[in-house]
């Protein structure tokens, strides 16, 4: 490569990458959105075990395809499929000529056009002498997906469940997946039988037992009135008639008990049992966590409730089934498979559990004895304490307790140490379905997880997963163990998805095993003592307010630590550590301050960890111009410069306050010695010339959106910027990187012509419309989310809403300017909708269109709301005077 970056004074040549010189926005965002729907199938490594926040490997496959590459002459490719088959130069014909080699792929990648190298993404392609860190690693995506190039990776992050999960999925590649399946099947001998006796339900087609596959649980509390018991039913679904008629339901008749199927969840039904007529709709549980008693009518706060009361009883109500004999039998699906009400026997069969439990003393070790400790997710988000939890323990029930201790006990006794780990990860990942702190998807008829609003939050009605497993059911031993395998496989031999002529296409088997050269280390990022040694740096480093890893890891964790206590170190303390975890927490009283301080704090570690010709690479959620500053400010101080910026399809859910949050951004920075001063003047110029020649380049060869596009410019300005940090003068005043920050939207907006109209028709014509477009799509323009919100072109309030014609709250917007009282002048778009809303109603519109004598950018503007909406009445109302003569 001849091309080289870096011209400030006593800054070293290098020669820059090429992701530092294009990115394939599209193709990325092409199988992103894709892949994020279907993990299992695309990388099934990363669905062994939960993590929060997991990037998408086609996103770091891609980062690192287009960060490792930077020397021909060390790039072998290889076609999947054919193990030891090299491409050598790639392109070689039977002659043994190249007309396309590594080499010209690489220079040929640019901003116009960066797709050049895209043509590896789904080869089998290795690279010599690359030495990665992640120093955030989480789930370990960018480890496994960098090693997958050959590359040796080197991970670290502070929280013990991540560190154990990143290293399973990186030992993977090298495990035999029938010593797994062997020692498997030791513990299916030992306690499966022992597990699912407890998960049988007297069939009601015959004289013998079907499997349970889930059972349904409701809390009780006495009336503080009267004294009448009440459950704590929000309503009286059970399930989607899913096997008689998907129209119907299944309910509870809260008379006699009888689960039974009625056309309308939310009218008035009749028991088929009993004859009672009730409304299912209509429970005992109300907004704002109170109850109210069916007898007396008193409301009374829940959680008040229980803690006077010490606690709460649960009742077992009814279940749902899957009979093997039925099913053998050629019975139909509504008779094999099923809801009914919970019997004597089912009653009889958990006290059996119950006393099972009692009695076996020593199962007790193999549960959490830790009490949940406060924090903020416990404590303050929503409470669990005051829902009566107290221990660990608190959150299942003894039949849970049982069987997950038998299960503990069996992975215990298996001798083989790697296969013993991958057991016990799925033990783990059976937490998140296994416990009484989830509930029943009554539309989708599966059990939820516990992390589904990634929180804890305690449900009145939890329902019980058969532990085992049945042939059918979720979140199993059987079904997570299945998963495990999976990705094991995948890890040998993994393949790769990508999209041709509008289709996906999956390579054959790559002969590159994930995890070929790795170390990873459980600890504080800042104590990474490494100096001038990686070639690069790729991570997903925290967001200021993102979600409290530690406070929800410590459910997966008191269950691992009971098997690795005494094998790993970070597994000996009660919790994963707290106090050193770079994220605002308020209830330890970390502030944005602090988040801002110790993230600068890591990026001195990376960069006197990294190469001086290494490169940086990082996801990040971004927001606002305030956080663009601080994430700027951060790293400059600290010697770094941002080359490139560039925006992707975001599939996790976050875990953020506010709105802003939208898309993800992929930031490339690279250590930088010194900075040169320059004055405001002259920077500004730079910049702005910077933005234009960006954008131009952009709309004339890329398809892109305008939100994509100002990303990218944001991030050319960010590099004229960074080489002058800290040396920015203006009135003699030095400027802060959040003051150019701000500068820059400015000048970004200046230089596109693009307003609130053009956004507001842009979001008209987005499907599932949201407000992530609206942040999106205002980037680089001249219109802000803020001024939208004004005009009240959308509205949160209840959900998101656009400011169509016929939104009530932009047409009282609208009529306040008509009437001026507004004080504002009325805008086309204004204009056009209130025209559109009067010949809705039937009034006069032709005296306000001769009143404002319409020009040829409101018609122009009628016609693109036509063509949006497909409603012509926009541009009738302008001309056609047997419309508008009312």
């Amino acid at each position: 490569m001849s091309e080289q970056s870096g011209s400030s004074q006593g800054r070293q040549e290098r020669t820059e990458l090429p992701i530092e010189r294009g990115f394939p926005i599209e193709r990325v965002n092409e199988i992103a959105e894709k892949e994020g729907r279907a993990k299992m199938y695309y990388r099934p490594i990363y669905t062994m075990h939960k993590w929060w926040a997991r990037r998408l490997g086609c996103v770091f496959r891609t980062i690192s395809l287009y960060t490792l590459l930077d020397d021909p002459e060390k790039v072998s490719v290889f076609e999947p499929g054919h193990e030891g088959s090299t491409l050598a130069s790639y392109g070689d014909d039977a002659d043994g000529e190249s007309d396309l080699d590594v080499a010209s792929l690489l220079e040929r990648v640019d901003m116009s056009d960066p797709e050049s190298l895209w043509e590896l993404y789904p080869k089998d392609v290795r690279v010599e002498d690359k030495k990665i860190l992640d120093p955030f690693m989480g789930g370990g995506t960018s480890l496994v997906e960098a090693s997958r190039f050959g590359a040796e990776v080197v991970g670290n992050d502070l929280n013990p469940v991540a560190w154990f999960v990143t290293k399973k999925e990186l030992e993977a590649g090298r495990t035999d997946v029938e010593e797994l399946e062997e020692a498997f099947e030791q513990v299916k001998e030992d306690v499966a039988d022992e597990i699912t006796q407890y998960y049988k339900t007297p069939c009601p087609n015959g004289n013998h037992d079907a499997d349970v596959m889930y059972n349904f649980w409701v809390k009780e509390l006495d009336c503080v009135s009267c004294g009448h018991t009440v459950p704590l039913f929000k309503d009286y679904r059970v399930a989607k008639g899913r096997y008689e008629n998907d129209d119907k339901y299944n309910v509870l008749c809260p008379d006699c008990g009888a689960v039974t199927l009625v056309d309308d969840w939310q009218s008035e039904s009749i028991c088929d049992d009993c004859g009672h007529g009730f409304v299912p709709k209509e429970g005992n549980v109300s907004r704002g966590g109170k109850y109210n008693c069916p007898d007396c009518g008193q409301k009374y706060a829940i959680t008040d409730a229980i803690q006077e009361q010490g606690g709460y009883d649960l009742r077992l109500y009814a279940l749902e089934y899957y009979c093997k004999d039925c099913d053998d039998a050629g019975e139909p699906k509504a008779a094999h498979k099923g809801y009914k009400r919970a019997e004597e026997a089912d009653q009889e069969l958990y006290r059996e559990a119950e006393r099972e439990w009692e009695e076996s003393e020593g199962l007790h070790d193999y549960v959490p004895d830790e009490e949940i400790p406060p924090g903020h997710m416990t404590s303050e988000r929503n409470p669990v304490f005051d829902h009566g939890y107290s221990n660990w323990t608190d959150m299942y029930n003894e039949r849970q307790l049982l069987s997950l201790s038998k299960l503990m006990k069996a992975v215990d006794d298996v001798e083989d140490k790697n296969s013993q780990e991958f057991l016990l990860m799925a033990v783990s990942g059976i937490l998140r379905t296994n416990n009484m702190m989830v509930g029943y998807d009554y539309s989708y008829n599966k059990i939820v997880n516990i992390f589904k609003s990634n929180s804890f939050d305690p449900p009145q009605s939890p329902c019980e997963g058969n532990v085992w497993g049945a042939k059918f059911g979720r979140g199993t031993f059987e079904s997570i163990w299945d998963l495990v395998i999976s990705g094991v496989e995948y890890a040998s031999a993994p393949t790769e998805r990508y999209v041709e002529n509008s289709e996906t296409m999956e390579t054959e088997p790559f002969s590159q095993p994930v995890g070929d050269n790795f170390e990873i280390h459980q600890g504080d990022a800042r104590s990474i003592s490494a100096e001038n040694e990686y070639d690069a740096v790729i991570t997903d480093p925290p967001y200021y307010d993102n979600i409290m890893y530690s406070e929800v890891a410590d459910y997966f964790y008191v269950w691992q630590k009971i098997l690795l206590e005494d094998e790993h170190p970070g597994f000996d303390k009660d919790k994963t550590p707290r106090a050193e975890s770079i994220v605002t927490n308020p209830y330890l009283g970390k502030t944005a301050d602090d988040f801002e301080s110790e993230l600068g704090e890591a990026f001195a570690v990376i960069k006197r960890a990294l190469k001086d010709d290494g490169s940086l690479t990082f996801t990040y959620h971004h927001s606002d111009s305030e956080s663009w500053g601080e994430l700027l400010e951060s790293l400059c101080n600290v010697g770094f410069e941002v080359t490139a910026t560039y925006p992707i399809t975001a599939d996790i859910n976050k875990f953020i306050g506010g709105e802003a949050v939208s898309f993800d951004i992929v930031v490339v920075a690279r250590p930088l010695d010194d900075t040169e001063p320059a004055s405001w003047k002259s920077l500004r110029r730079d910049i702005y010339r910077t933005a234009r020649r960006t954008r131009q380049q952009l709309e004339e060869n890329r398809d892109l959106s305008r939100g994509d596009i100002g990303v990218m410019e944001m991030g050319a300005c960010f590099r004229e910027y960074s080489k002058h940090h800290g040396k920015v003068q203006r009135d003699g005043e030095i400027m802060s990187a959040k003051e150019v920050v701000q500068e820059i939207y400015g000048i970004i907006q200046e230089a596109s012509d693009i307003g609130v109209e053009d956004v507001f028709i842009d979001l008209l014509d987005t499907a599932n419309v949201s407000y992530d477009d609206v942040n999106k799509l205002c980037r680089g323009t001249n219109a802000t989310p803020e001024e939208l919100k004004e005009m009240r072109l959308y509205n949160q309030d209840d959900g998101f809403e656009l400011g169509t014609w016929d939104n009530e709250k932009r047409q009282a917007y609208i009529q306040e300017r008509v009437n001026g009282d507004g004080g504002d002048h009325l805008s086309n778009l204004d204009k056009l909708q209130f025209l559109r809303y009067r010949y809705e109603k039937g009034q006069a519109v032709q005296n306000y269109v001769e009143k404002w004598d319409v020009d040829d950018d409101l018609r122009e503007l009628a016609g693109r709301l036509a063509d949006v909406t497909g409603d012509d009445t926009y541009t009738r109302v302008l001309g056609d005077r047997d419309i508008t003569s009312y």
